[in-house]
């Protein structure tokens, strides 16, 4: 494989220091974990832009460069972007590559962020590479100025820990936007773009074709381009940044689709049309619509990376069938408890929770179904529970273990103003609002038909989680 590496790991960089290697005979506690991940999170938190790459980008010289020792894979978008991230590692560790995974946030551990061959890294491995890249943050932050924050931090141990492993690709999601994100320091062979919306106003434009603008900065020179289906306005932006730069663009619904797919159980059978070839038969395990997109966006994204020049063969359609049907996205839409039926779904804006609300009516046939609801309170709270009116028989509103969680009674006046007061309930903390819920499920004796939906944000998705699968 061809790969872009322009150090190795070990070797002096061009200040003269050697780049990190992970010590894995050190004596490392549960202990030093934690003190670590109190560490990170005393820094400024992931939602707090300064927009600049200066500071990554420095840390990233004194490192060595560890992002150029293997081919990336960018994602970035408004929603689907973990999702579409873990498909496309399935589909290149199926193809017998050693796959490096970023994704954020993360739903319980911090270590989830930072996966190599499938599995998050281990507290060992954490520590190790926090010990070894704190150096050079050190050196960074000692320059003056905004000290690095808790993203920019995580994204270097990641690039680190990918160069040591070594990987031969990263499959990277943004954590924010795209041209300031801490991850773009990497020049991928594809950029991926999933469905754009509003969403984190406080921090990017307000509009469709201004958020547009901020992600396209992924895509670099001599790219491929793989976009998913967009509003126009963010269309024309993406393809006159593509343009800008050279990069070709290869776009659901043109070059590449969902051409068929039926509900079935436990998921979805679909049908896609790849950049090569078809893919028939293929068993996705996760429901709704915007899941089968996601799978298109990732078999596309995965055949530019293995066959950029036009007339390759198309993958290897039992790769596909089996690298998808063993796919999973903890926390969208995911079934965590039976009788009654509990889902987890991490929606976090109104374009998500549209997709969450369409999910649920074509997947289950609730006669009754019970929200469980913690919002940020930065984000769109309106619009983010509107959507929910016409599913939900009751909602009760609490909040998750996160500070910017909008607090119960301002929730529960939002959501009055919606449901009305005799829909709207009410629980300090998310373990008494679940309980609560399942309670309010079962309370007409419907056999089969009640059903309780936990959803809001990530943290709410992850704290459900814990709470329900100790996971």
């Amino acid at each position: 494989m061809d790969s872009k590496r322009t150090s190795v790991p070990g070797a002096l960089t061009g200040t003269g220091h050697p780049a990190p290697q992970p010590d894995f005979e050190r004596s490392v506690s549960s202990a030093d974990y934690q003190d670590v991940q109190a560490a990170i999170l005393a820094r400024a938190g992931e939602s707090l832009i300064h927009p600049t790459l200066d500071r990554i980008r420095a840390v990233m010289d004194l490192l060595g460069e560890p992002q150029r020792n293997y081919r990336v894979i960018h994602l970035t978008g408004t929603n689907g972007k973990t999702s579409t991230a873990r498909m496309v590692d399935a589909l290149l560790r199926e193809r017998r590559l050693r796959v490096g995974r970023y994704t954020s946030p993360h739903l319980v551990t911090m270590r989830e962020r930072i996966v190599i061959d499938g599995e998050p890294i281990s507290e060992e491995a954490f520590v190790a590479t926090y010990r070894d890249v704190l150096p050079y943050v050190e050196m960074v932050d000692a320059r003056g100025g905004v000290p690095m924050s808790f993203f920019e931090v995580l994204t270097a141990m990641a690039y680190a820990a990918f160069a040591d492993a070594p990987v031969d690709v990263a499959v990277v999601e943004v954590g924010m936007g795209g041209r300031w994100d801490a991850t773009n320091v990497v020049d991928a062979d594809v950029a991926v773009v999933t469905p754009i919306a509003i969403d984190h106003t406080d921090y990017l434009p307000d509009t469709v074709d201004g958020i547009a603008d901020e992600k396209g900065g992924i895509i670099k020179p001599g790219a491929v381009a793989v976009v998913a289906q967009q509003p126009v306005a963010a269309a024309e932006v993406l393809m006159r940044r593509a343009a800008e730069v050279g990069a070709r663009v290869a776009r659901e619904g043109l070059e590449f689709g969902v051409v068929h797919r039926d509900v079935a159980l436990g998921g979805q059978q679909i049908a896609l049309k790849g950049l090569r070839g078809g893919y028939d038969g293929v068993f996705l395990p996760l429901f709704g619509g915007h899941q089968a997109s996601n799978a298109a966006v990732a078999v596309a994204a995965v055949e530019a990376f293995a066959a950029p020049g036009e007339g390759d063969e198309q993958l290897d359609p039992d790769l596909v069938r089996t690298a998808l049907a063993g796919a999973s996205s903890p926390g969208r839409m995911e079934v965590v408890r039976r009788s009654p039926t509990v889902l987890v779904d991490a929606a976090h804006n109104p374009a998500g929770m549209a997709a969450t609300v369409d999910t649920v009516q074509e997947a289950f046939t609730f006669s009754r179904l019970v929200g469980v609801v913690s919002v940020m309170a930065d984000k769109d709270v309106e619009g983010i529970l509107e959507p929910l009116e016409p599913l939900l028989t009751e909602i009760v509103v609490t909040r998750n273990s996160s500070p910017r969680a909008m607090e119960v009674p301002e929730l529960a006046r939002i959501a009055e103003d919606i449901f009305g007061p005799d829909r709207v309930h009410t629980a300090p903390r998310l373990d008494d609002a679940i309980d609560a819920a399942v309670t309010l499920a079962e309370s007409t004796g419907e056999f089969g038909g009640a059903g309780v939906l936990v959803t809001g944000s990530v943290v709410t998705a992850g704290d459900a989680r814990h709470l329900m699968k100790g996971a």
